[in-house]
């Protein structure tokens, strides 16, 4: 493998920032929408669990720092199967988080510029990041950092201008939502916000699927980075909301909630800059898709699991194919659900959950098998089983909240596992296929060597059997047109000449050398010639047929003279040739 510059601290933390702090444009409104005025309360509660998910992660990539994230801990920790499931989880998180974000991000273009074909411009979107990382990690960081810089000044100024605008029109909003009474009860209201507010921690998971590319103790410092972002700019998006928008005006602009808020805080040059943010930070998204799903891939064909040739680097040090899946992989997706979000949104929102879940097993096993590995930092088994209860809480109440998540869920998992365990047991497969070949093989072999008899033999009765002609002493003109008809007309390699001789009848020496000389010019023909004593006719020929046990119909003679005293039909089926 060639030697690439490894990512620096904002570099590493700009490609998975991008998808985890992009999550504000949709779950501060998601939230809002189940929690009400305690969304910011159900955002402060994930930032919890994230940060106790630091350490769960610090010990888990500080003890086995190599690409994977989930999949590599329980490859060093469980068996192969497990740790596929994990990756198969990981890949369709990535998968459906590539497709909803430039979707998104096209969505929002489509806002500013009505013109824009949606489902074209995703395609396009998809496309034109394939190939911007094709061009290389170190390539496409430099454009991650710009879209991140960008995208925390616009969260900045948002946030910024709404604390000026409550100072300037007082708290009469918040106050009024604040009275409003909490859907169902205040703990339903956190139990479904928080559910929902988990979603905006995606991305999270990604900095560990490229640690390899990342220097030397950069890797904390993402989890860090991330963690501060996720837990200042969504909570306070969120109050910020509640405290300038009415809760019914929240659910209005449910799609496009951040635009709204700029608007009627700053006006609609903050409105645009917000439509212009969303539209990079969303496609950053789609960068941190790419990068997160080329190390993962890599790692397990590495491992064997995946076929060898993904492994294929460019002089950028990218590997095309690996990329060139997953493209392609996204396009299906896209075009099978016509850009249709909701089907992707149950996969996207189970498989991430789930690798977290994951993720938390993983460290649980990593104490108890690999506790002799050095690790920079140690998880408490309290806060590891706190934040696996906390994920799996947010899990069942998604899958409250969207039964049919699930199904969809499970339409895209179950075909996907499927195809990895048969990847992982392709050397079972391999030499079960083998062995039916080889039973397969065997059994055709003797069929074609019965066959093979069958057709010698019925070959060799073909070839065997004998013709006669009866000859009154012919010269050879007329013997040479015997043996061009026999030739052109029998498969047969044996022809008996017959001469009927009466009593004191005999041959003559020019006959004799004429058949001498047909043996010589028709070496595949054998001719074997007779001579028999009687009259020629029906009596003899029966009699013949019978003690040469050779048909009546396999019989030849020539014209008859004026003098034959019987009728060709009276000879049983004696063929005329000449």
């Amino acid at each position: 493998m060639q030697n690439h510059k490894k990512l620096n601290e904002l570099a590493a933390t700009a490609i998975c920032g991008n998808d985890i702090t992009s999550s504000c444009l949709y779950v501060s409104s998601l939230t809002i929408i189940y929690a009400g005025q305690y969304a910011w309360l159900a955002l402060l509660l994930v930032a919890i669990v994230l940060f106790v998910f630091r350490k769960i992660y610090g010990e888990v990539v500080g003890a086995l720092p190599l690409n994977g994230g989930a999949y590599n801990v329980l490859l060093n920790t469980t068996s192969k199967s497990n740790a596929s499931i994990a990756a198969c989880l990981t890949i369709l998180s990535y998968m459906a988080t590539a497709v909803i974000s430039a979707s998104e991000a096209m969505h929002y273009l489509h806002g500013i510029l009505p013109g824009v074909p949606v489902l074209l411009a995703t395609a396009v979107l998809i496309t034109l990041f394939l190939f911007l990382v094709m061009s290389g990690i170190s390539e496409s960081s430099i454009v991650a950092v710009i879209i991140f810089i960008l995208h925390i000044t616009a969260m900045i100024l948002l946030i910024g201008s709404a604390g000026w605008y409550i100072l300037k029109n007082g708290l009469d909003i918040a106050i009024s939502n604040f009275q409003m009474p909490a859907h169902g009860s205040l703990a339903t209201a956190l139990f479904f916000g928080f559910s929902t507010a988990m979603l905006g921690i995606s991305g999270f998971e990604s900095s560990a699927n490229f640690v390899e590319e990342q220097q030397q103790g950069v890797f904390r410092k993402t989890l860090r980075n991330m963690w501060v972002a996720v837990s200042l700019i969504n909570p306070l998006m969120a109050l910020a909301a509640v405290s300038v928008l009415p809760l019914a005006e929240v659910a209005e602009h449910q799609e496009a909630l951040l635009s709204h808020l700029g608007n009627q805080t700053a006006g609609s040059w903050l409105a645009m800059f917000i439509s212009v943010d969303a539209v990079l930070v969303l496609s950053g998204a789609l960068l941190t898709s790419y990068v997160g799903v080329n190390g993962l891939i890599r790692r397990m064909t590495l491992d064997r699991i995946l076929p060898q040739f993904l492994l294929k680097e460019n002089s950028r040090g990218s590997s095309p194919r690996i990329l060139g899946v997953f493209y392609l992989l996204c396009l299906s997706v896209l075009f099978i659900t016509q850009g249709q979000l909701g089907p992707l949104a149950g996969v996207y929102t189970i498989s991430f959950l789930l690798v977290m879940i994951y993720f938390g097993f993983g460290n649980f096993l990593l104490k108890l098998k690999r506790a002799r590995l050095p690790r920079p930092e140690r998880a408490p088994v309290m806060s590891v089983a706190f934040a696996l209860l906390a994920v799996m809480v947010a899990l069942y109440g998604n899958v409250r909240l969207h039964a049919d998540y699930l199904i969809v869920f499970l339409q895209y998992f179950l075909p996907a596992l499927v195809l990895i365990m048969l990847l992982l047991s392709r050397n079972e497969i391999l030499q079960y296929a083998l062995r039916f070949l080889d039973g397969f093989f065997t059994g055709v072999k003797r069929f074609i060597i019965v066959a093979k008899w069958h057709l010698t033999r019925s070959l060799k009765r073909l070839t065997e059997q004998e013709f006669v002609y009866f000859t009154k002493g012919d010269d050879i003109s007329i013997l040479n047109k015997v043996m061009i008809y026999v030739q052109e007309n029998e498969i047969t390699k044996k022809l008996k000449i017959v001469t009927v001789l009466n009593d004191g009848g005999h041959v003559s020496e020019d006959f004799l050398r004429d058949l001498d000389v047909l043996d010589r010019a028709y070496p595949e023909i054998k001719i074997e010639y007779t001579q028999v004593h009687g009259v020629f006719g029906p009596e003899i020929i029966q009699r013949l047929s019978a003690q040469w046990n050779i048909p009546i119909n396999f019989m030849f003679i020539s014209s008859p003279s004026d003098r034959f005293s019987h009728r060709v039909s009276d000879l049983g089926g004696v063929r005329l040739i000449i």
